[in-house]
């Protein structure tokens, strides 16, 4: 179930970016294609297969891991831009890309790689699982490691939680409703990682599915922002005509 749930949203999230080439090419919306293309890298390094095969073609110490963090920290940071800006949320915009959002994206940043390096790595290990089997340091190490690289993408999640819950009670477009709502259910779910340290290791199910629950709301949610913008750009274009 596990790895269906993984290659499922691996080929949904590369064909949504695969989408966006065209637009891409042409200049449009360029923002965009990078955060549906960072999320689909971040899914490839999380399936143990390919993780394995770019982590021994880094040199077989992990890196690939440290490298999913940061790609899942760009994904989220420029979904957070892109969502705040799109729905007028000020606030948000300014917390994500101000002195303490970028503070907080540091700070984590600075723990994350001293933690790693704290580590002996060697070995690729998908989810750094023989890492942490090592001894009670390293799985200490590991599991604080985790924390840290998960409090980054719930903080930026956080903050868009509470304007996507107003927009859906907006009158906008009902795309745009259901999309804002799906962005604040996946916003949900990435806070809800917090919690994994609390989850017995015999549900350690529910954090893959709640980590990919998240991106599936995320990548559908830009998509149905795209659709929309899409219907009413044909919609005006129509009217326009009729009235000519």
């Amino acid at each position: 179930m596990i790895e269906t749930l993984q290659w499922s949203t691996l080929a949904i999230c590369g064909l949504v970016a695969a989408a966006r080439i065209p637009s891409a090419l042409r200049g449009e919306n360029r923002s965009l294609f990078g955060i549906f293309a960072l999320m689909t890298l971040a899914i490839l390094l999380s399936i143990q297969g390919p993780y394995l095969v770019i982590d021994q073609a880094m040199g077989g110490i992990n890196l690939a891991n440290l490298l999913l963090r940061f790609v899942v920290f760009g994904a989220i940071f420029f979904l957070g831009i892109r969502v705040s800006r799109g729905f007028g949320a000020d606030g948000a915009y300014r917390l994500i890309t101000g002195k303490t959002g970028l503070m907080v994206l540091l700070t984590i940043s600075a723990v994350m790689v001293a933690l790693f390096l704290l580590m002996d790595t060697s070995g690729s290990s998908a989810g750094l699982m023989a890492i942490s089997a090592k001894d009670g340091y390293h799985y200490a190490l590991v599991e604080y490691y985790g924390a840290a690289g998960r409090a980054y993408p719930a903080f930026v999640a956080l903050a868009l939680v509470p304007p996507m819950v107003r927009a859906v009670r907006e009158r906008l477009p009902l795309l745009v409703r259901i999309a804002a709502g799906l962005l604040a259910v996946g916003g949900a779910a990435v806070a809800l990682t917090l919690l994994f340290p609390l989850i017995p290791p015999s549900m350690n199910a529910a954090e893959f599915i709640i980590n990919y629950s998240a991106v599936l709301c995320y990548v559908v949610a830009l998509a149905l922002i795209w659709t929309a913008r899409i219907v009413n750009r044909h919609s005006v274009s129509r009217k326009t005509s009729t009235e000519t």
